[in-house]
């Protein structure tokens, strides 16, 4: 592949981006990042922008394909129910410590899918265990973090898997580019305005005060109870430690907290889930009291099934998020395997694990106040998309009365 496939210059404006927009580096924060080897153009950038901006120590994690593969081909059966606790440990120590969080990812999002879906699980649940700690500290938006992406060629390739590599690897950096808004010269400029027009919404929704959301479309008529004294966020927010930050480039979703216990009928997914290398497609769900009672998918089911299975709070919604049709993830027509991509194209539900965030003075609820108020609780967090251009969506009021939320996929005001 030559050098200039991927633009030199986007790359330095997504690496700036990354620390100045998205993990507003503080001066004298330690940044733990991880990625694959893959994607190492963009970690050097990014560590060289990082201490321009005064880091103290950045450190990364790297991971790779081809080691990955290694554990499921040669691994004796016991290796799947372990988990590096101590390096998860660690990562959960430097939280503490104030250190920030940035995640980049690009590895093929299939690259499991021809593995033992057993295997996969629980090697998924075990990483969960063990990751727990520190991800309270990303659930409950205790430190500045980010999460973008770098077009690798194994990515490109499954995206694009009738196109020569380099044009692949081409079409891919050119999607992340213009959804992470670093196409122009100033992208700092194009996300301030954009984090505008999304708290916009949040502040309409939030003045709100819905006691529900119903969602009716193809195969979809579902109520999702909304917590008690919950909070809608997009774009920007503030972590506790007081870091402006933007959890996710590119995002064009408004997000709230769902009530665990209040989620009643039927729901039918819009787009494909990619979830630790499998696909799973055409996934269909009941919820009666706020659980999932009832699941298929015309492929991918057994992995599904694992998920749903992982803990008590696995059949739970954590998160509902409104994204309109219009949004240019959608409108590029791409599915990109990926849920950092896929989740800002539609309208969307989480399984698992609630953001604390989500709620009225949140950063000063205990864990039993954030379940008291409706807040699930899991070892997962699970996204995927149940919008499209014939989704309808009704804000219900305590009284019992409607409004237009949205009306064929768009924001009905």
């Amino acid at each position: 592949m030559t050098k200039d496939i991927i633009d030199p210059r986007a790359l330095d404006r997504l690496a700036e981006a990354a620390i100045s927009v998205g993990l507003n580096l503080q001066e004298g924060q330690d940044l733990v990042l991880t990625a694959p080897v893959a994607a190492m153009p963009l970690v050097r950038r990014i560590a060289a922008a990082a201490y321009r901006a005064g880091a103290g120590v950045v450190t990364p994690i790297l991971s790779d394909e081809e080691l990955t593969l290694a554990r499921y081909r040669n691994g004796h059966d016991a290796s799947f129910d372990k988990a590096p606790k101590w390096l998860l440990d660690g990562m959960a120590a430097a939280f503490e410590g104030g250190a920030a969080r940035m995640a980049i990812v690009g590895d093929d999002p299939m690259l499991l899918a021809d593995e033992d879906p057993d295997k996969v699980a629980r090697a998924g649940k075990a990483n969960s265990i063990a990751y727990r700690p520190a991800l309270e500290h990303i659930a409950n938006f205790r430190i500045n973090w980010t999460i973008l992406s770098y077009p690798t060629a194994s990515w490109a390739k499954r995206m694009f898997p009738d196109l020569p590599e380099d044009a692949a690897v081409a079409n891919l950096a050119e999607a992340i580019f213009a959804a992470s808004r670093v196409m122009g010269d100033d992208p700092v400029a194009a996300w301030k305005a954009h984090n505008a027009a999304l708290r916009t919404r949040t502040e309409w929704l939030n003045g709100q005060r819905f006691d529900a959301l119903h969602f009716t479309g193809p195969g979809t008529d579902l109520k999702v109870g909304l917590a008690d004294g919950h909070e809608w966020h997009g774009g920007a927010s503030t972590a506790q430690n007081g870091v402006l930050c933007n959890p996710n480039m590119p995002t064009e979703e408004v997000f709230t907290t769902p009530h665990a216990a209040r989620v009643e009928g039927h729901v039918r997914s819009t787009k494909p889930l990619s979830h630790q290398g499998s696909l799973i497609d055409e996934i269909e769900v009941r919820f009666d009291g706020g659980k999932i009672t009832e699941a298929r998918a015309s492929k991918g089911e057994a992995v599904l099934l694992k998920l749903l299975d992982t803990d008590e709070g696995a059949r739970r919604l954590g998160e509902v998020a409104l994204v309109p049709h219009s949004s240019p993830i959608s409108q590029s027509g791409l599915l990109f395997y990926n849920t950092l991509f896929d989740e800002n194209a539609a309208c969307h539900i989480a399984l698992g694990q609630c953001y604390s965030k989500c709620f009225l003075d949140g950063a000063s609820l205990s864990e039993d106040q954030v379940t008291a108020q409706g807040g699930n609780s899991s070892m997962i967090h699970v996204d995927w998309m149940i919008g499209g251009a014939e989704t309808d969506i009704d804000g219900l009021k305590p009284d019992g009365s409607r409004v237009p939320v949205f009306r064929k996929g768009e924001w009905a005001s």
